[in-house]
């Protein structure tokens, strides 16, 4: 999420910088004497009401995960291994081997690509038990609950 966040902080910034450079260009040797510091007011209110939308937008899920979180089966995973794969800001990255089940099928196996967090590191050993929504539509997309 930190990449979307970066992403969008950048997107939005470029954009206000080609305005900026539009208005000092085509709009401020035009403006009404003495309008220009309300204008510039104006575009910083603008920069900062699109950053807080789209940082919000750049926060949500994605369209997948919210519909496993609203059609999906909840289920449980036993984790086999736990390979650390690189450090994290918040954490560690970390490859999952599970043991999937779901009530009214039959378990199976699956890997995910998981973020642990620092302090959820315990948690996530061999052996350890976890809460899973696995996806109707495909039973290879699972989202883990710590």
């Amino acid at each position: 999420m930190n990449r979307r966040i970066v992403s969008t902080v950048a997107f939005v910034t470029v954009g206000y910088l080609v305005v900026l450079a539009v208005w000092l260009n085509l709009f401020l040797p035009i403006s009404e004497p003495g309008t220009e510091g309300f204008q510039v007011v104006f575009l910083v209110c603008l920069y900062g009401t699109v950053l807080g939308l789209s940082l919000a937008f750049a926060g949500r899920r994605s369209k997948t995960m919210r519909r496993i979180e609203r059609e999906g089966y909840e289920g449980w995973a036993t984790i086999r291994s736990a390979t650390p794969l690189d450090r994290t800001s918040t954490g560690q990255l970390t490859r999952l081997d599970l043991e999937l089940t779901v009530p009214g099928s039959e378990s199976y196996s699956g890997t995910v690509v998981y973020e642990v967090n620092r302090r959820d590191l315990h948690r996530y050993v061999p052996g350890e038990t976890v809460s899973v929504w696995v996806d109707p539509l495909d039973r290879d997309r699972i989202v883990l609950y710590p």
